[in-house]
């Protein structure tokens, strides 16, 4: 849709409330036993499985590949009688690694998501911003996480954001779309706010909280603010936009509060990965614990629980 400033004008956010409304959660929405491995299992299915490391090797993502296809073991899906396929929303990784993970990912159903446009401060030219783009695009990704300008939600420049978002869509083409705010370095919740807001209007599929290099990333009260912008852009336009909170999201526990929190503000749609992804490393292996536990009555080791 095109830039309405006077939305973006009016868009509020009461830290207090917010605060409020999230600190009450765990105590709320507390699930035990069969419905927790239930809601864990399908957390799986919700998770971009990511490594963004500077020495990242095809070996490596070859494995996290084969983590994201087969990432509980079968002998515990057995004792459970989970008998549909189980696998990761996708696998995210660099540019170079795109053209790996879609051969490791043959013959599966996991798209291949590639960070861009500069990742993870975005402050390379535009045109080398839309090259990678594209070149990703080429190179098989079904999915594109790229990085918006901070300075223009620092400067309340919604017009340069807007239009830069929409370069970024335009260049994606049939891939879908993330736009990473870096919510930490946004400085005030109303500014995560508009700048959710100017993204989905520029034709963001997903907005997602961080790159997970930033000293603060997901948390629930950003992702309450910015999942409360998904609820008013749907009421406006009647588009149904995806949210990815990414960044220090490590324990299963952690996963049941996304889970809830979405549930309770946008409704069970966005439990699934068409609407819901998490950015994660780690949290697959704390959740193998989990399950791990629910069958067997005792916690193993990490170290047995490699993901990838």
């Amino acid at each position: 849709m095109k830039l309405d400033l006077s939305v973006i004008e009016d868009i509020r956010m009461n830290l207090s409330a917010i605060e409020q409304r999230t600190a009450t959660l765990s105590g709320r929405r507390s699930v035990k036993k069969d419905w927790q491995a239930a809601w864990l299992l399908k957390s799986i299915t919700c998770m971009d499985l990511t490594t963004l490391s500077g020495d990242d090797t095809p070996d490596r993502v070859k494995r996290l590949c084969a983590k994201a296809a087969n990432p509980i073991r079968a002998d515990l899906l057995d004792a459970m009688g989970f008998t549909k396929p189980l696998h990761t929303g996708a696998v995210c990784v660099y540019h170079a690694m795109v053209p790996t993970a879609v051969k490791a990912l043959e013959g599966t159903d996991i798209p291949v998501a590639a960070v861009s446009t500069g990742f993870p401060h975005g402050l390379s030219p535009m045109s080398t911003k839309l090259q990678e783009i594209r070149e990703s695009v080429a190179a098989g990704a079904k999915e594109i996480d790229i990085v918006i300008t901070r300075q223009y939600v620092l400067t309340q420049n919604w017009d340069a954001l807007y239009d830069e978002m929409k370069q970024y869509r335009d260049a994606c083409g049939d891939a879908r779309i993330k736009a990473i705010l870096a919510v930490g370095e946004l400085a005030t919740m109303r500014n995560i706010a508009k700048a959710s807001m100017v993204c989905m209007m520029a034709g963001a599929d997903f907005i997602k909280t961080s790159t997970g290099k930033e000293a603060t990333n997901a948390n629930l009260n950003n992702t309450l603010a910015m999942i409360r912008m998904i609820r008013q852009y749907q009421t406006m336009t009647g588009f149904k936009v995806g949210y990815k909170p990414a960044g220090g999201i490590s324990k299963a526990k952690d996963a049941l509060m996304y889970q809830a929190l979405m549930k309770d503000e946008l409704g069970r749609e966005w439990l699934e990965p068409d609407l819901f992804r998490f950015g994660v490393s780690s949290l697959l292996g704390d959740i193998e614990r989990q399950i791990e536990h629910f069958v067997t009555g005792h916690y193993s080791a990490s170290n047995r629980h490699p993901i990838g």
